[in-house]
């Protein structure tokens, strides 16, 4: 008989020891429990396996968040009119109501509006508007107020990205003028745009809405409603305050203001815009420092306030206490991204104050960072505009004589001096 092999011989010994260990228990007819076991074992194998296999995949591959979806719902059926088209194939009445229905929805109970202005140049992603919505939600309780913001949107690309960002849009396409590129300060397109606008808020004066109008580059940090006079009807921002808000001295800028409708300030705001063919070359606001003079103001009786500098400040003038400041403004800063870069620093200084202790913010040590980029043009800005606020007032003075003196009103030049000094206009 063949010798056993010394493999088969080592198979059976083995067998031989371990004949009562769980293998061989395991050869025995299986019972519920050992189904069970066995099939827990079989799982805790699997996730001991798969678990460090799958840490090891996200080391090696960063991850990289899900992003949220975005349903992005148009307002109804707002047609751009196209602006190739001679204006008269555009649907004027179309336009009528269209704006008809945007005030009504965002209106307040007092039938208000807040307006704004939009370009392409200010629209792009990151750019001003962005800026300008980031404050109303940062400020302190304004959030709200978007709920009453109407963007007024100068060109078709400016109009698509208010869609996107925002509820309240109205297209006001100008036929044959494209005010989608940046418009720097006193260029043709700037005062065509400056005067396209105040054209428009004449037309919601007569609708009977009153407004509070913002340029984009002004930040909203506070409500401002509880600082406007009661008694005005029209009310504007300033370059420089002198303290008394009927003082015809004061700088106004025509960025920020709220008008009331009324008769008053209708008519105000026809003769403003027809004001224009008198001064051409001249924007909205130069213009006003022009007739805030004029007697025919007095003579259709329309209220004008200024606004203190405290509340409404800006890169001019900036509102020293943060705990009163409602706006703040980019003006006297020429170029886009000069803007943009103090906007950014004027949130992050609110966003400093505001995350502030309230026993640290009563000490009122904390200020504005800015003027920073911004801060090479003031001084040129804020003299030049001093020195055509006192060349309006002599050039109005010399018109007024030279006209009373041609249609032979009077002869005497005293008398008119005399006159329009009683009347405080000089």
């Amino acid at each position: 008989m063949g010798k056993p092999s010394r493999l088969s011989g080592r198979r059976t010994a083995r067998f031989a020891m371990h004949r009562n260990s769980p293998i061989a228990a395991a050869s025995s007819p299986p019972d519920a429990s050992d189904a069970g076991r066995r099939c827990l074992t079989a799982l805790l194998v699997i996730a001991a396996v798969t678990f460090p296999s799958v840490v090891l995949y996200r080391s090696a591959s960063p991850f990289v968040p899900r992003q949220p979806s975005v349903r992005w719902d148009p307002a109804p059926a707002l047609v751009i009119p196209d602006i190739d088209k001679p204006i008269d194939s555009v649907d004027l009445d179309s336009e009528d109501v269209r704006l008809e229905r945007v005030l009504k929805e965002a209106a307040m109970e007092d039938k208000t509006v807040i307006l704004t202005t939009l370009n392409a140049a200010w629209a792009s992603s990151g750019s001003i508007i962005d800026l300008f919505i980031e404050s109303f939600r940062l400020g302190d309780g304004t959030r709200k107020l978007l709920n009453h913001l109407v963007i007024i949107a100068l060109d078709r690309m400016a109009y698509m990205r208010c869609m996107f960002i925002h509820f309240h849009c109205f297209a006001l396409i100008t036929d044959g003028v494209d005010f989608s590129a940046e418009k720097r300060f006193m260029t043709a397109g700037y005062l065509n745009m400056m005067w396209r606008r105040i054209e428009f808020l004449g037309v919601v004066l007569e609708k009977g809405y009153n407004f509070i109008f913002s340029d984009a580059d002004i930040m909203w940090f506070r409500d401002p409603s509880p600082q406007f006079y009661p008694d005005g009807d029209f009310q504007i921002a300033c370059d420089h305050y002198t303290g008394d808000a009927t003082d015809l001295e004061n700088r106004p800028n025509g960025g920020f203001n709220y008008v009331k409708s009324n008769n008053r300030s209708i008519e105000f705001y026809k003769f403003w815009y027809s004001s224009r063919e008198k001064h051409p070359g001249l924007h909205d606001q130069d213009v006003l420092n022009f007739i805030k003079y004029d007697p025919f103001l007095t003579e259709i009786g329309v209220r004008i306030r200024f606004l203190s500098t405290a509340y409404f400040g800006g890169i001019c003038e900036p509102s020293k206490d943060l705990s009163k400041v409602c706006t703040m403004h980019a003006n006297c800063c020429i170029g886009l991204g000069s803007k943009i870069h103090d906007l950014r620093i004027m949130l992050d200084d609110w966003r400093n104050y505001m995350s502030l202790p309230p026993n640290i913010k009563r000490f009122r040590l904390y200020s504005w960072r800015v003027p920073q980029n911004c801060r090479e043009f003031i001084d040129d800005v804020v003299e030049r505009r001093h020195f055509f606020v006192e060349f309006c007032k002599i050039t109005y003075f010399l018109g007024l004589c030279l006209h009373e003196y041609l249609i032979g009103e009077t002869g005497d030049w005293r008398i008119i001096k005399n006159r329009t000094a009683e009347e405080g206009n000089y």
